[in-house]
């Protein structure tokens, strides 16, 4: 994709101020012209760059907020670069950079947040996907953190959403996994291989076709069947957040 595209070759001008305009600033330096200053508002590719720039800044907030940045969110940061995006080379270096020099600036999560809302809170949709990312990343690495959960609380208010729209992200990127472990029998500390021998112990427990075998009445076979697609499941929910 090509969105940032303008602003990552240093073609146009890029007339935001604020936290977002003064870390696109420091990233591209010398390389930005400033032929479209004289545009009284801003245009969608900056707002394409905003958003981008808003939501890789909040993502270093959002890494660095237990103490250290995990090799689970990097991975998770290349995935969206390379598959959710699509980035180019140097889309991909902006983004980098962005998040590089985001994680110790001096502007805060609050205020990227808030200047990215007041140019995009007429398209909740967008701001909806960026919290949603979010959330992706604070999960990277099979837990949420207290000082994640403190900013992630923060992007209802900030964006004017519902207070269930936290809710209904929680469950499905916290809930999920942390019933997912308990299904299984497992912690978050153990190795995918570990997880997956005790996957498999379960799996042939409440077979459908073992436990047919054995004679056992049919209401205790559809409960088996529940159970089965239940830890299945379970395991794969394990299984991505993992990979």
């Amino acid at each position: 994709m090509s969105l940032i595209g303008g602003i990552v070759g240093g073609m146009i001008g890029f007339t935001l101020l604020g936290p977002i305009g003064a870390l696109v600033g420091s990233v591209m330096g010398s390389r930005m012209t400033r032929q479209a200053k004289s545009r009284r508002n801003p245009n969608n590719l900056d707002h394409q760059v905003a958003f981008f720039t808003a939501l890789f800044a909040c993502l270093a907030k959002i890494a660095k907020a237990d103490g250290r940045v995990s090799e689970e969110e990097v991975s998770k940061i290349e995935s969206f670069i390379s598959n959710k995006f699509n980035f180019s080379e140097d889309e991909r270096n902006f983004a980098i950079n962005i998040f590089q020099k985001a994680k110790s600036d001096s502007s805060s999560f609050d205020a990227y947040a808030n200047q990215l809302y007041q140019l995009l809170g007429s398209s909740p949709n967008s701001l909806l996907v960026f919290y949603e990312l979010l959330f992706e990343l604070a999960m990277a690495d099979g837990e949420l953190h207290k000082n994640e959960e403190k900013l992630l609380k923060k992007i209802p208010n900030i964006f004017r959403f519902d207070k269930s729209v936290y809710e209904d992200l929680y469950n499905k990127y916290v809930g999920k996994i942390s019933d997912a472990y308990e299904i299984l029998g497992v912690t978050k500390d153990m190795t995918l291989d570990e997880i997956k021998k005790e996957y498999r112990v379960k799996r042939k427990e409440f077979h459908p076709d073992a436990l047919i075998s054995k004679g056992l009445p049919e209401e205790l076979i559809e409960k088996a069947k529940e159970k089965f697609i239940e830890i299945q499941a379970a395991f794969e929910i394990i299984e991505k957040e993992k990979r």
